[in-house]
């Protein structure tokens, strides 16, 4: 019988074997991925953009050109296109991030012949309509001006314009006037600039068969896609880039902010700094020291500044990786009157990683969980896709994820110390709102 008084037996994880693409270049200049490893007829297919340069005459172009795509093409309207998508029960959905916009299908692979030369009208004949812009600019206004009443969305711009500066891709915080300078003319004129075929990435996975590939050749490996002819080639980075270095201010606090709410009970604390990117030789060692201090549930920050103190539901900290820039951030709410006090515990915590090692059995407890989280993430082939992308977008190779295992599984407290000393002694942006 099962003796429910004992544990299971603890056993390390086996090596983890990520899918890995085929790979090829297409006339126009795209690049195409494919990883093929699903049962079930479904297919996902991601066109992705690395945005254009920073504009500072037109600072909202770039998530307005993503999010007026499916508005309306020469030969279809907005509704058309919704139609035909919810009539194969397909996916369509177009999204603006931070450093790239991405048009991602999700269709079966049987109606990709139907689906997928709606993508290819969208990509590559919008014509932004007035109407539907007037109404994009009036819902974005709307969404904007909610947001501004809640306090961590007003921390986190403020944090950002801080850190990035407030007239950059990373910094920007837009103002619902804003909106009202997005016209239809520079939409039209940066549409084939950012859209083109050699800057854009394909990823395909999911259940691809010789008629996909062949689809995909044929709709988008014309050298005349948005007008490229044979000698576009990507943008899009390829090769290992030179570890990137971040400043590092003199002080513990390089600035504080604060943004005032009248009435409001809560405060959002926004706390961090310029940090590293992926391709650094110290990130995923300071990704485990991350966890380490508020990276998970069981994390340092979570276990005093809730669970001890109890001034918060909850705290976390992150590292991000950007292009060209690398953020370090703690971000949590808690009420007015213990603001104070949470920063001080936020700084002890901090204080306390440079000055004692980790202890073996927590920083265990975190191989674990690190090494658990990300074979758990691999649930189905769109997850290896995923983490395909991660390389892709940060001009790595999958030597990057054999570096990572060995890390988590190796680094020293020690060393995490070091990491610490080096990167967490100083330069911080403080920001509260509340």
């Amino acid at each position: 019988m099962l003796n429910r008084k004992q544990a299971p037996e603890n056993n390390p994880l086996k090596p983890i074997k990520l899918l890995k693409p085929t790979s090829g270049k297409l006339k126009g200049g795209a690049r195409l991925y494919i990883i093929n490893g699903a049962d079930a007829d479904v297919i996902r297919i991601e066109f992705i953009f690395p945005r254009l340069p920073w504009d500072s005459a037109h600072r909202l172009t770039h998530t307005a050109l993503t999010g007026m795509l499916l508005e309306g093409t020469t030969s279809r309207t907005a509704v058309d296109i919704a139609e035909t998508i919810d009539f194969y029960g397909a996916f369509l959905n177009a999204e603006s991030g931070a450093d790239h916009s991405v048009v991602t299908l999700h269709s079966l692979s049987r109606h990709l012949v139907h689906t997928l030369p709606v993508v290819k009208d969208v990509l590559s004949a919008s014509i932004f309509p007035e109407k539907e812009l007037e109404i994009y600019q009036r819902n974005s206004r709307q969404r904007l001006q909610v947001n501004l009443e809640k306090n961590d969305f007003r921390a986190r711009r403020a944090f950002n314009s801080a850190v990035f500066g407030s007239d950059s891709a990373h910094g920007y915080a837009a103002e619902p006037a804003d909106f009202d300078h997005i016209h239809q003319d520079v939409l039209l004129a940066k549409y084939p600039q950012q859209f083109r075929s050699g800057n854009c990435l394909i990823v395909v996975s999911g259940n691809v068969g010789e008629d996909t590939v062949k689809l995909i050749e044929e709709l988008f490996g014309s050298g005349d896609w948005l007008g490229d002819g044979e000698s576009g080639s990507a943008d899009v980075p390829e090769p290992l880039k030179e570890p990137g270095s971040i400043p590092s201010p003199e002080g513990s606090i390089a600035e504080t902010h604060h943004v005032e709410m009248p009435g409001s009970v809560q405060s959002a604390i926004r706390l961090g700094k310029l940090m590293v990117t992926r391709d650094h030789p110290d990130y995923p060692a300071l990704q485990v020291l991350n966890t380490v201090l508020g990276g998970y549930f069981g994390s340092r920050l979570m276990a005093n500044i809730r669970e001890d103190k109890g001034y918060t539901y909850g705290i976390g900290s992150g590292l991000h990786s950007l292009k060209g820039d690398g953020i370090f951030f703690i971000a949590t709410e808690v009420g007015v009157d213990v603001s104070e006090k949470a920063l001080q515990e936020i700084y002890h915590e901090l204080i306390r990683l440079q000055d004692e090692p980790i202890p073996e059995e927590e920083l265990q407890l975190v191989r674990n969980y690190m090494l658990g989280s990300f074979l758990g993430s691999l649930e189905n082939v769109f997850s290896h896709a995923d983490k395909l992308k991660t390389l892709l977008l940060d001009s790595l190779d999958y030597t990057y994820y054999d570096r990572y295992f060995e890390t988590v599984r190796t680094v020293s407290a020690e060393r995490l110390q070091e990491l610490a000393r080096e990167y967490l002694a100083n330069g911080f942006y403080e920001v509260t709102a509340g």
